[in-house]
């Protein structure tokens, strides 16, 4: 047994106050908060918000014309029913209601956070209104779908939560 002789603990408290482990142990909380600090203000500073709009008075102002929209997709009874084959990475659907059968349209995949991984392709169904498309492996996120014409009269619109779900049905009301 070892015993701490009068000589020992003066000379304990005679070493600087740096050579004791008390203060370091003490300053290694804040020095985490600090570090802490320094990765947030990066991660703030590097990722760009995609969610806020710059001109969000004029979005908010075409927000009818979006409605008026989906009222012209009601009225000529649109339905759209999507399914995804990640194997064959293709995208299989049709849509049904009251369009010419040779009407040009888009398909519309919009990631729910990161505006750069959004999708847009031209969809042509055929006189069944059956379509094909090719379609890279698609990440796991909560997509949003949007079917419109070329002149942009009507939309059909729904969510998609890949890959929990591996089809999507889209209709107008």
């Amino acid at each position: 047994m070892q015993t701490t002789t009068p000589d020992h603990a003066q000379q304990q408290a005679a070493l600087p106050w740096y050579r004791h482990p008390w203060p370091w142990l003490l300053m290694l909380g804040p020095f985490m908060v600090i570090l802490g600090g320094v990765y947030t203000l990066w991660l703030a500073l590097s990722q760009p918000d995609a969610m806020v709009a710059d001109d969000y008075y004029k979005e908010g102002k075409a927000i009818n014309q979006d409605l008026r929209r989906d009222r012209k997709a009601a009225e000529l009874g649109l339905h759209a029913s999507l399914r995804y084959d990640p194997a064959a990475e293709k995208l299989r659907g049709d849509i049904t209601g009251k369009i010419a059968p040779d009407t040009s349209m888009q398909l519309l995949l919009i990631h729910s956070t990161q505006p750069a991984k959004d999708i847009k392709l031209a969809l042509h169904p055929d006189s069944a209104g059956r379509f094909a498309l090719d379609l890279p492996a698609l990440d796991k996120a909560n997509w949003r779908i949007q079917i419109e014409d070329e002149r942009a009269t009507w939309r059909l619109t729904g969510e998609w939560l890949w890959p929990a779900r591996q089809a999507v049905e889209l209709t107008s009301e």
